[in-house]
Formats: structure tokens, sequence, C-alpha cells
């Protein structure tokens, strides 16, 4: 969208939902700002034009944009406090390629393709997350969340605008509880308005169920036809489903219990096998790179199914990482492991690299630097219990490596379908509220999302209020097993197989004749266990 304003011309390319456009277009018309479209676009140009580099201090929403400035010949570039919207950028020849794929820079001349030590660091040691800023390819970076960026003659400049900030929390239980309903409740009111059909995602869970909640009440409130729900299952899942300390009972009964409460027009995506395995390589090329397996191709192909009957849906992602979800919270084991408590298999993923890259990499190494890089920067107060400042440095980590590494993933297989994911929790301002909530209260009774399960006792069932956590629902089918297992045999199969020349090929096949048990622990947090590992190597 280009647009004139006092003989000069601005031009923008964005991609996202700027959840405050009412707000925002109010300030700008009492100003003189004129609109021509109902386009958040248009209010996003005009508020660039108004308030400059500090337009990304009036934005709520999800975005990566940039706008070019013809007199100042100047790029400016910006991403959301999240970084829920991806923008990747190189500098190449002294022009500044940029966009919302790595794929799509490589399509411009003279970018190389090139994984170097870092990298590989990047994809065995740290991946499926990733260090901010970086990605696995040598000059190819992203901009980091909640960083604009100005690009000019004098070369390429990049500024932090917004961070939690630790500081003494002074609100009473009853005033935090008021003001997370409050800030929760118009989070979700702001991201429920769209101009295409619009739907929820419904697992039974806490965090979902919040969300189908406040979204039903606002249907009803507003004359609306019955909310749609959507939930993932898979083919026989009924019948193999084994219960686990991380997937203590699955979803169906919950599910049952919020739709008829709230009345909601639900749909369950019954997924099988063959499809699950068959789109891990399209999961592979939506991300760009190596991602959570079956747990990124079920998400691909719930978008895909979904896209039928809507445009956009509301998750109740990143709940578990602002209020303490996570088992790695409350385990001391997790908590004393000198590393990324999701991520502990470090011994397996060296031994996963083929036998000349691995003698010149030391992933453990990298991983440290990483980990005590991204704890230096956390700010314990003086006033913090044990407890808290404990949380601090693992909410920390949880927010700014697990998160965005889910976050990714939404968004990639989402937009892959033309499909748009928005995440309520994931507000800003909910999210710096509750960081400086001592851990005492946060977790209240000594329980995941103590606080939160207790704000909502009055809204939602029982049942749903006191559910232990369970996670994004996999199938347990043994024929998926078996499918990714005969996929990955045909390749080894191939000695000639590029994936030998990055991976050792006997501890592959170690892993595969003894039905993953090889692999002794989970690559990535609870889900991605043996299957995944033989996923993950499939697209090599």
């Amino acid at each position: 969208m280009i647009t004139t304003y006092e003989e000069n011309e601005y031009c923008i390319i964005y991609n996202g939902q700027i959840y405050n456009v009412p707000e925002i277009k109010n300030i700008l018309a009492q100003n003189g700002f004129k609109f021509t479209t109902t386009s958040d676009t248009e209010v996003l140009l005009k508020a660039f034009i108004f308030y400059g580099y500090d337009v990304v201090k009036h934005l709520n929403g999800i975005f990566a944009f940039a706008v070019w400035n013809k007199n100042k010949e100047e790029l400016f570039l910006a991403r959301d406090h999240f970084g829920i919207k991806p923008l990747f950028y190189t500098i190449c020849n002294e022009n500044l390629i940029f966009g919302s794929e790595i794929k799509s820079i490589f399509e411009f001349p003279n970018t190389e393709k090139i994984i170097d030590k870092n990298g590989i660091c990047e994809l065995f040691g740290i991946g499926p997350a990733h260090t901010a800023g970086t990605t696995v390819f040598k000059n190819i970076f992203e901009l980091s969340p909640a960083h604009f960026a100005i690009f000019n003659k004098y070369g390429l400049h990049i500024h932090r605008y917004w961070k939690f900030i630790s500081k003494p929390h002074n609100h009473s239980f009853t005033e935090t509880c008021d003001q997370i309903k409050f800030l929760l409740e118009d989070s979700i009111k702001k991201q429920l308005v769209s101009d295409v059909p619009l739907c929820v995602f419904l697992s039974g869970g806490l965090d979902s169920s919040i969300i189908t909640a406040y979204a039903s009440e606002y249907c009803r409130k507003n004359d609306l036809p019955p909310l749609n729900t959507f939930s993932v299952d898979y083919v026989d899942n009924d019948k193999n489903f084994v219960k686990s300390d991380f997937q203590p009972n699955s979803d169906n009964y919950y599910i049952n219990l919020m739709v008829n409460k709230y009345k909601t027009n639900h749909t369950a995506i019954v997924l099988d096998t063959p499809d699950l395995a068959k789109y891990l390589e399209d999961a592979m090329i939506a991300r760009d790179v190596p991602g959570m397996a079956d747990v990124d191709s079920s998400m691909l192909l719930l978008c895909k199914n979904v896209k039928q009957y809507a445009t956009v849906s509301l998750s109740g992602e990143c709940a578990d990482e602002i209020f303490g979800g996570y088992p790695w919270f409350f385990r001391e084991d997790a908590l004393n492991s000198g590393t990324f408590p999701w991520s502990i298999a470090i011994s397996e993923r060296q031994h996963l690299l083929n036998e000349n890259i691995s003698s010149k990499i030391n992933l453990k190494d990298y991983i440290d630097f990483r980990y005590n890089e991204s704890l230096s920067e956390v700010e314990i107060l003086d006033t913090d219990s044990k407890e808290t400042a404990e949380k601090r440095k693992i909410s920390h980590l949880t927010l700014n490596w697990f998160m965005q590494t889910l976050l990714d993933r939404s968004d990639r297989m989402s937009m892959y379908n033309g499909f748009e994911l928005r995440v309520p929790f994931c507000d800003y301002r909910l999210a710096e509220y509750v960081w400086n909530i001592p851990w005492e209260m946060k977790a209240y009774k000594g329980r995941e999302k103590g606080l939160l399960r207790y704000i909502m006792k009055d809204v939602l069932p029982d049942e749903i209020v006191n559910r232990k956590k369970s996670p994004y629902p996999k199938t347990h089918n043994p024929t998926y097993l078996k499918t990714v297992k005969d996929m990955l045999t045909t390749i080894m199969d191939n000695k000639n197989a590029p994936i030998n020349d990055l991976l050792n090929r006997e501890y592959i096949l170690e892993i595969l004749e003894t039905n993953g048990s090889a692999f002794t622990r989970p690559w990535f947090g609870q889900l991605m266990t043996r299957t995944s590992t033989y996923g993950l190597s499939l697209p090599s």
C-alpha cells in the first residue's frame, strides 16, 4: 500500500493483524488523518507516519512489516513482541533482502545456502528451537521479536523496543485475579474481531476452554451464530491410547463437557496415520528447517481441514509458558538440569552427527553458551523470594525458547494453508503483568497454573478447572511408528543418500533395529519421542 503525506511517499508491506486498530484510528482521525479503506494496513501505515519509529510502542497485535520512506530513502522494519509473525533478512552486495520465509530470500540472485558450525549447532543442539536473531544458514538472520530495524545509506541498525521488566508486584490476591481476568477477556474480545469466518480450537484443556467460554459468551451477547469449535484426533486413538505422566487422559470427555455447556457448533477433525506421515515433508517445507515432526504435520493437517469452514482460529497456546504450566516448573531434576529442561538428550544429539562433523563440533559447549547467555538477561529483584527468583529464570527460558518454538509451529503450519492462528494468551500486556506475580501466588495451592485455575473456577466446569495438564494430542496408533520407520529404512538402505554426509548412519540403523529404544530420551519437550526422531531424519 502506498500513500502520500506532506509531499512524501510512503510504501508498506505487512503481514499480521493489529488488534487495537479502533483506538489507533481514533487518535489518527483526531490528528487530521483521513481513511479510504477499512483495512488495518492503512491504519498501520498512517500510524507510522504519525508516530515514526515509536509506532511499535502503540501496537497490540501480531505483525511483521516494512515501510519505505521515499524522501529519506530509508526502510523501517518491525516485528511483534513475541515474534509470532516471521521476518528474515540478509545483506548481499549492499542490498537488504527480506521476507517472511527463508526460501524467499534464496530466490534473490547470489544468496548462498551455507550451513556452518553454528548452523549445525542450532539444528542439532538447539533445534527445533533456535536462538533469536539467528537461522541455521550462514548470513541469513531473523529480526528478533520485539525489535525494529532501520536500513539506509548508513547501513542496518537494529533496536529493541520491548522486554520484560522485573518490578515488585503490589496488588493483592483479589486485585491480581481481577486484573488478569480483565486483561484476558479484553485480549480475547479484541482477537474475536474478524471480517472472515472465525472459530476456536478446543482440546478440552484449561486454556482452550477459557477461550471457548469467553468467545461463546461474546457470540451470545452480540447476537452472533453459535461459536464454531474444532478438535483434532486420530484414527483408532480410542483403542490405542496409553496413559502416561505427560498424557494422563484423552481429550474427548472434556471436549464434550464444553460443547454441551456452551452449545458450540463442534467438529472433530480425525487424522489418519498415512496422512500424518505423508505430510512430514510439507511441514518441514513450511518451516524451512526440520521442526517438530508429527507434532508439526498434525497441526498442518488440522489447519488444512479447518480451512474448509473458517479462515481464522483462536488457540489456547502460550498459557503454560506465561502462567507456569509445564512439569519443569515443578520437577527438581528439571530445575537442576543445568540446561534447557525440555531438551536434555545432549549426548544422543551429538551421537547423531556424522563422525567427521562430530569431531569438529561440541554441541554441549554451544548449548551451554546459549543457555548461560540467556540466563544472564534475567533481572532478579532483591525483594524476590528464593522460589520466585528461581522461577523467573525458568520462565525466561520457557518464554524465549520453548514458547517461540510453538509459536513458529503454529504460524508456519497455519499460514501454509492460508489460515490465521491467533493466540490471546500471548497478549504482551497480560504476559508482562503475570511476569511479576510472585511464584507463590502464580502457582496457587502448589498447582501448575494454579492462579489461572482459581480465577476460572466460576466460569468453567470443575472437571476442566481441575484437569491435569495434557499436551497437544498425538497419535497412539502403532501403525504410525511402523510407517515412519519403513520410510526411514528405505532412505537408509541407500548408502549414497545425502543424509549420510550429515548423520551417523550406524547410529540411525541401531535406532531402527531397536524400535527407537537406542535413542533413550525425548528429543524435545514431552511429545518428541522416538517416532519424532524418525520423522526428523526423513526430510534430510
